[in-house]
C-alpha cells in the first residue's frame, strides 16, 4: 500500500496506537508476576550498598530492529538513593514516525522503597506529568499544575518500590540458581500496585557487542508467557526479553543513541494486527459475527469482558452481536440516587477528569438543555468525533489533555467521551479489544454508557451502538488495560460466520 494510502486510511479511521502505549507503559518489559501468598516480611531486602554514583546505558529492540534507548542512573545520598532514568523511543505508526521522551525521578531509601517520584512524557503536542510521595501507608499523587492541580490517594498494601530502582536493587543481592525475589513494584504511568516475583533459573554465556558475558538467567511469568532477564555477577543487567520481540540490552554512552529506526524499519501497527482466514465485507455494517480464538489460552480470558450483553464466549468461540440502541432509558440526565453499582462508573478516575470545570462546561455546551442520556450519548461522540484530528499520540491519555490539544488516536477519543459522558450523569466505563479495518483486526479502545443496558460507542469511527467487528478483550482504565499485552502478537481469528443488520 502506498503511503498515501496509508495515511488516508489511518486519517479516516482512525486506528490508535495502543500498541505504542503499552510499551509506553512499560508492560512489553515488566516483569510483573501476580501473587496473593506473599507479606510484607517475605520481600528480598538489600544485601548490601551502593556508594557511588554509577550511570548504565542500555539499547532498546523491537524485532531486531532498534527503536530507542535508555540511560539510568543511581546516586547515594544520606538515607537513601536518588534514581533517575531517561527513555527515548522512535517508531513507525503507519509511516507516521513517532517519537517520545520520558523522565522518571525518585528518592528510595537503602532498601529501595519508594519516598518520593517525578514522571514526565513528551512526545511533542503532548506532554503529560505527575509526581508523587509516600506518607503514613498512603501514596499522594499530584497530575496538573496550577489551577488543573488534583490531588489522587492511594491506599498502599505495603510500601512498594518503583520500577526503575529494581535494576539497581538486583546489583545489591547475590545470585545462586534456585533463588527468588520477590518484591512489591508501583507503575506510576498505570497507577498500580503489582508483585515483582524473579527466579534464578541458570547460568549460561551471553554475547552482547562482541562482549561474552557468564550470566545468570532469570525468569518470572506474567499472562501465560515466560520472561527472561540475564545479570552478571554483579547484578547488573544485561539484557531483557519482553512481549512481542521487544528486548533491552547492555549498551555504551557512545553505542545507545546510534542508529535509530525513524520513518522506516517496522511498523507496529503491522506486527500487532491480525489477519483472519477470509475477508468481512462492509465490516461497518456487520450486525453478526462468529469467531474462533485461537493461538492463546482462552481459559485465562476474563469471562466478564467476553461475556457482555454484545457477546458470549464458550469454548474457545466468540460470538458477536450489535446490541439495540433503547427506545427510551430509565433515567434523565443528570442519573440521580443511581444504584450502587454503578456509582464507579460516574466518578472521576486518574486521567478521567470528568470533574474538572472546563470538561464539565463543554459537555454543558454540547448537551445544552437536552436531558435524554441516548441523544445526549450522541451528542457527545458526535462533538469528540468531529472535533479531534485522528492521529497517532504517544503519551498516556488524559481527557483534558486530548480536551486542549485536540488531537488523538482512539485512546484519547474514548478517555475524552468517557469524561464528558460521567460529567453529564451517564455511566460510563472504557473498552479495549479489537476491530476490523482494512481487511484486518487492529487493537483499538471505545466507550461503552449505561442507558438501561450497557451500549456500545465509538467516538473513533462514530458509531453507535459500535459494529459487530468491535471485539472487547479488557474494560477499565489503565491499570487493567495494560494485561492486554500478553495477547499480541499471539491472538489468531478464524471467521465461523457474520452478518448484517
Amino acid at each position: 500500500m502506498s503511503r498515501r494510502k496509508k495515511r488516508f486510511y489511518f486519517n479516516l479511521l482512525g486506528i490508535c496506537a495502543v500498541i505504542f502505549w503499552l510499551l509506553m507503559l512499560g508492560a512489553l518489559v515488566k516483569k510483573v508476576h501476580f501473587k496473593s501468598s506473599a507479606n510484607a516480611s517475605s520481600y528480598a531486602q538489600a544485601s548490601k550498598s551502593i556508594s557511588s554514583l554509577q550511570r548504565d546505558w542500555r539499547e532498546i529492540y523491537l524485532k531486531d530492529k532498534k527503536v530507542g534507548y535508555a540511560v539510568s542512573s543511581i546516586k547515594p545520598f544520606e538515607n537513601g538513593y536518588f534514581i533517575q532514568e531517561e527513555n527515548i523511543l522512535r517508531v513507525n505508526l503507519m509511516d507516521f514516525g513517532g517519537s517520545l521522551y520520558t523522565l522518571t525521578q525518585c528518592k528510595v531509601d537503602r532498601n529501595f522503597f519508594l519516598q518520593s517520584f517525578y514522571l514526565l512524557m513528551s512526545s511533542g503536542v503532548v506532554r503529560f506529568s505527575l509526581s508523587g510521595k509516600v506518607q503514613a501507608g498512603v501514596l499522594i499523587i499530584a497530575t496538573g499544575k496550577g489551577k488543573e492541580k488534583k490531588i489522587h490517594k492511594i491506599r498502599l498494601k505495603t510500601r512498594p518500590m518503583i520500577e526503575i530502582g529494581v535494576p539497581y536493587f538486583l546489583k545489591t543481592q547475590k545470585f545462586k540458581v534456585g533463588n527468588s525475589f520477590t518484591f512489591p513494584v508501583f507503575d506510576p504511568s498505570s497507577m498500580s500496585q503489582k508483585e515483582l516475583v524473579v527466579k534464578v533459573t541458570g547460568k549460561e554465556n551471553l554475547r552482547i557487542n562482541r562482549i561474552t558475558y557468564n550470566a545468570f538467567l532469570l525468569e518470572t511469568h506474567m499472562w501465560g508467557k515466560t520472561l527472561h532477564i540475564w545479570v552478571d555477577k554483579n547484578g547488573s543487567i544485561l539484557k531483557e526479553e519482553g512481549f512481542m520481540g521487544l528486548t533491552v540490552v547492555k549498551s555504551s554512552a557512545a553505542r545507545a543513541p546510534e542508529n535509530l529506526e525513524r520513518d522506516k524499519g517496522i511498523d507496529l501497527y503491522e506486527i500487532a494486527a491480525i489477519s483472519p482466514d477470509r475477508k468481512l465485507p462492509n465490516p461497518s455494517h456487520l450486525g453478526f459475527l462468529k469467531l474462533k480464538i485461537e493461538g492463546v489460552d482462552t481459559e485465562s480470558f476474563p469471562a466478564k469482558a467476553l461475556n457482555s450483553v454484545r457477546q458470549k464466549f464458550n469454548n474457545g468461540v466468540l460470538e458477536i452481536k450489535r446490541e439495540a440502541l433503547p427506545v427510551s432509558a430509565p433515567y434523565t440526565v443528570p442519573f440521580v440516587d443511581p444504584p450502587p453499582w454503578l456509582d464507579p462508573y460516574l466518578k472521576p478516575e486518574f486521567n478521567i477528569e470528568s470533574d474538572n470545570g472546563k470538561i464539565k462546561e463543554k459537555a454543558l455546551e454540547i448537551r445544552g438543555e437536552d436531558q435524554n442520556p441516548i441523544s445526549v450519548s450522541r451528542k457527545l461522540m458526535g462533538w469528540v468525533y468531529r472535533n479531534l484530528e485522528k492521529r497517532p499520540v504517544l503519551s498516556i491519555p488524559s481527557a483534558l489533555e486530548a480536551l486542549r490539544t485536540r488531537i488523538g488516536d482512539c485512546n484519547e477519543h474514548a478517555t475524552l467521551l468517557t469524561a464528558l459522558l460521567r460529567a453529564s450523569g451517564i455511566p460510563t466505563r472504557l473498552a479495549v479489544g479489537l476491530v476490523y479495518v482494512h481487511d484486518r483486526f487492529y487493537y483499538h479502545a471505545w466507550t461503552e454508557a449505561y442507558l438501561g443496558k450497557w451500549v456500545s460507542i465509538d467516538p473513533t469511527l462514530d458509531q453507535m451502538p459500535a459494529d459487530a467487528t468491535h471485539i472487547k478483550l479488557l474494560e477499565g482504565n489503565l491499570e487493567k488495560q495494560a494485561e492486554i499485552a500478553g495477547l499480541i502478537g499471539e491472538i489468531k481469528l478464524k471467521v465461523l460466520g457474520f452478518g448484517y443488520d
